[in-house]
């Protein structure tokens, strides 16, 4: 596995660490990794990455939970067991779909919710079990911390770093990705 050296900054003011993200990339330097104790808005925009497609695997889910319930729905209550409830008899589905909508809206959020959670599990590479990769553990707290690669240029970078705000810095190898 190959490994390569990156410059580890740490911040205490999430605020600091947006402009230092900002001067860093305007540095042309490569930041491998930002690591937060909670969400920092506009930090993905800051960062460069692309924006994110869970919306759409969202709706999608919710088409496919939609689809289930409605079929679902029709052969219990209309093909397999119709029955007379109140006085309405079950001869097809449209007319007693308007009895049918909370079991599709419900089936439909359900369907959403789960896969959802799962799909986003799996994309970002954390199943039951997997070792932690954060660094440090005080970036769970109240600390944030940055990661720019180098390539043969630490002392410049941990400069730039520094002049950036950061409180602490530390020069780590890692296994390259």
């Amino acid at each position: 596995m190959e490994t390569v050296k990156v410059v580890q900054a740490m911040y205490t003011d999430d605020d600091v660490l947006m402009s230092a993200v900002k001067k860093v990339r305007a540095e042309h330097h490569h930041i491998e990794e930002v690591y937060t104790p909670f969400p920092v808005h506009g930090l993905d925009k800051a960062l460069g990455l692309a924006p994110t497609r869970i919306a759409i695997t969202s709706f999608m889910y919710g088409c496919l939970g939609l689809t289930v319930a409605i079929v679902m729905m029709n052969y219990i209550m209309i093909e397999d067991w119709p029955q007379d409830i109140g006085g309405k008899p079950s001869f097809s589905y449209l007319e007693n779909m308007p009895a049918f909508v909370p079991i599709m809206f419900e089936l439909t959020v359900f369907m959403a919710a789960h896969l959802m959670v799962i799909t986003f599990y799996l994309r970002s590479k954390m199943w039951p079990f997997k070792n932690a990769e954060n660094p440090d553990p005080r970036t769970t707290d109240d600390h944030f911390l940055m990661e720019v690669a180098t390539h043969g240029n630490e002392k410049a970078v941990e400069d730039l770093l520094v002049s950036t705000g950061a409180v602490e810095t530390s020069i780590v190898e890692k296994e390259a990705h």
